[in-house]
């Protein structure tokens, strides 16, 4: 059993990729990753993303990571011709997703409504900030805006800090991962009835529902959480010491592990410190033990502390670099970062979705497509055009050259 193998488990199913930057296409490329055909539809001037650095040569590397196993198609949509391409497309794919903001799909007329009048097999998906129905329907929602709107950005940071983003656009990879779920879920439903579904999923529900340490915290005992740094809100120590050499985080779960942890530092008297004898007074008291082990970690290099507590079965770990994890034995044992195909560049890297299947892998590495790169192939093999029309539709302005 392989279980590094990418299966194509979504062979044979067409994607309409009508969305830009980060939210929709991460959705899109984890249904690629698995065999899905995915058409990326782009305005003549490109995705916006294409514009977004870094840059190698004139590629942009966020697009290239974001735009895995598609094909690029451009597509005026401003234009009678191109609204109606959509159209044609739609009636012979699967799935559409689009992430304008709400009613603009309608507008162009290649909303919901008009696109499974064409095909009533279609799941239609939506990615927007605060959902149609939400009184924030109409805010821009990049995803700083929904990190400091949700909550998340006050529970983030040190105490004696100002409230802090995530470092990676957690809303947006988020949104896109819960759409893609709900894209499976519609289409394993469709093998049931025969119908597509629309389905909407929004920044701001994606990250709400995700907080779950918390939501526990505010529904249940109505105490907002603040930021706490590293540590855990409910448990100590759980947290980031720096030793010698660099950094680490361990995690005392429980009474037992206090005990062994308390021998590590050579202070097993601590276990009968009011202080620090149970959970809750640990809890309570977390500064005064804080200073206990940041003295122990500071005495001792990162290797030498993570082995002693090993040693205990204490969960710990260092705390490396983003260079440091990618070039992890780790990564590398579980191909988290593939050979990838440009037709400008060559071979370039790239990173699949990262859940692994016991079936026969792609034999061929995902292409990352240049601006417009196949209008011509999908035009010609999805919706049966000869040149002529081809020719037509570009003299138009309908598609781009």
């Amino acid at each position: 059993m392989d279980l590094n193998a990418r299966a194509n488990l979504f062979d044979g199913i067409r994607v309409l990729d009508l969305s830009r930057v980060m939210s929709g296409p991460y959705c899109t490329s984890m249904l690629a990753d698995l065999g899905a055909e995915v058409i990326k539809i782009e305005s003549p001037t490109g995705d916006e993303a294409r514009g977004f650095g870094p840059h190698v040569g004139d590629e942009s590397a966020y697009f290239l990571l974001l735009n895995r196993g598609k094909q690029s198609v451009t597509v005026d949509l401003k234009t009678t011709e191109g609204v109606a391409l959509i159209g044609d497309l739609a009636a012979r794919s699967d799935v559409l997703v689009e992430n304008f903001r709400p009613g603009t799909a309608d507008r162009l007329g290649i909303g919901e409504a008009a696109m499974r009048g064409r095909n009533p097999r279609l799941i239609y998906a939506s990615i927007n900030g605060f959902g149609a129905d939400s009184p924030l329907a109409d805010r821009p929602a990049l995803d700083l805006a929904i990190q400091a709107m949700s909550g998340l950005m006050t529970m983030t940071g040190h105490p004696d800090g100002p409230p802090t983003a995530m470092g990676e656009s957690i809303a947006d990879v988020a949104t896109g991962m819960f759409a893609a779920w709900g894209i499976a879920a519609a289409l394993f439903e469709r093998e049931r009835s025969g119908e597509g579904r629309y389905l909407e999923t929004a920044m701001m529900d994606s990250v709400f529902a995700m907080m779950l340490t918390g939501l526990s915290r505010w529904l249940y005992k109505k105490e907002p959480p603040t930021r706490i740094g590293n540590r855990h809100p409910e448990s100590y120590p759980v947290d980031h010491f720096e030793t010698r050499d660099g950094g680490i985080v361990l995690v005392v779960y429980n009474d037992q592990a206090f005990g062994r942890f308390a021998d590590i530092l050579g202070q097993p008297e601590l276990t009968s410190d009011p202080r620090f004898a149970t959970y809750a007074a640990r809890h309570q008291n977390d500064a005064d033990l804080r200073a206990v082990v940041a003295a122990w970690a500071a005495a001792h290099t990162s290797a030498d502390a993570l082995a002693a507590l090993d040693a205990a079965s204490i969960p710990s770990a260092p705390v490396w670099s983003l260079d440091q994890a990618a070039e992890s034995d780790h990564v590398r044992a579980r191909g988290l970062v593939v050979d990838g195909h440009h037709g400008d560049m060559g071979t370039v890297p790239l990173v699949p979705q990262p859940v692994r299947f016991d079936s026969p892998g792609i034999a061929t590495p995902a292409v990352t497509p240049r601006l417009g790169e196949h209008t011509r192939d999908v035009l010609r093999q999805v919706l049966d055009m000869d040149d002529d029309a081809i020719d037509a539709l570009a003299n138009k302005g309908a598609i781009g050259r």
